[in-house]
């Protein structure tokens, strides 16, 4: 399946009847799914099936959907002048003009009195509401379909850019691993130094116990286990990206483990080679979780 970002944006325009229907719809990142509409005066009849609609296709983000309906062109209610009232208003305002020396009515004037100039309604069925709501709607489909679209096209670059923080992931992940300084002669070696550097310090030191603390402090700096859970939560990544379809919420909790791995890493280590990895490990999982957070 495809992965979609959150954020995307699309417009759909369709005619029906003589009317003139418009969407426009956009949508940006959100922890669960937000719809807010603008209907035309009217049409909050369709705000149930609108939202309904928007919800069965996504499973994240704040959408955001606007419909303006009107009468496309060459559909336009022609207006009606009411010419013998107009007539005796012309009349009215040049007596006037004449007897008082009022300024001369002008005919956008005229035409704004109430009574002149008369915009018919049209008389709307039933069956007709009904038959714009579903061209309406269907104009919807069509709109989200292009939002579905925009939003794959967004998902299919930050599958590259994710699968390239994975693999960054992965080889400090086996650079860790692979460092000298986790070879156990390198570690006996550390060990006896420290152990050497205490006891010219104090010779009234237990060297058995010493040495026994020592050992104890290695085991606890090992990094076995965060190395192995890092690679078992990169080939979990990797499937999860393979397979596609609504998969933030489990990139993130995979991040959230990564950073935890991380930092553990980095606690535990007892050699400034594995430090620095750690350090440039916990800035590749940061720009992997900021880039996941835009995954729907």
């Amino acid at each position: 399946m495809n992965l979609q970002s959150m954020t995307g944006f699309a417009r759909a325009v369709a005619e029906y009847d003589g009317n003139s229907i418009a969407w426009e719809v956009k949508s940006v990142n959100g922890k669960s799914i937000e719809v807010r509409l603008r209907l035309p005066q009217g049409f909050e009849r369709l705000e149930s099936a609108v939202r309904q609609t928007i919800q069965k296709r996504f499973s994240r983000g704040n959408f955001q959907a606007t419909l303006t309906v009107g009468r496309a062109a060459g559909h336009q209610v022609q207006p009606v002048v009411n010419e013998a009232f107009l007539k005796d208003l012309a009349g009215l305002a040049k007596r006037l003009q004449e007897q008082f020396g009022v300024a001369p009515a002008t005919a956008d004037g005229l035409l704004a009195l109430r009574g002149v100039l008369d915009i018919p309604e049209t008389i709307e069925t039933e069956e007709a509401r009904a038959a714009l709501d579903g061209a309406i709607l269907a104009s919807l489909e069509t709109v989200l379909t292009g939002l579905e679209m925009a939003r794959q096209g967004e998902g299919a670059a930050l599958r590259l850019l994710l699968a390239g923080h994975i693999d960054a992931i992965e080889a400090l992940t086996l650079k860790a691993e692979a460092d000298p300084s986790r070879e156990p002669a390198a570690i006996r070696d550390r060990i006896a130094e420290q152990v050497r550097l205490l006891m010219d310090a104090s010779a009234n030191l237990d060297a058995s116990r010493l040495h026994q603390e020592a050992a104890f402090l290695a085991t606890k700096a090992d990094i076995r286990e965060e190395i192995d859970r890092l690679k078992t939560h990169v080939a979990s990544a990797r499937v999860l990206l393979a397979n596609g379809g609504a998969i933030g919420r489990k990139l993130d909790f995979l991040a959230q483990e990564f950073n935890r791995e991380s930092n553990t890493l980095c606690s535990k280590s007892n050699a400034a080679a594995v430090t620095a990895i750690g350090l440039e490990l916990k800035a590749v999982v940061d720009q992997f979780r900021e880039q996941v957070q835009n995954l729907e």
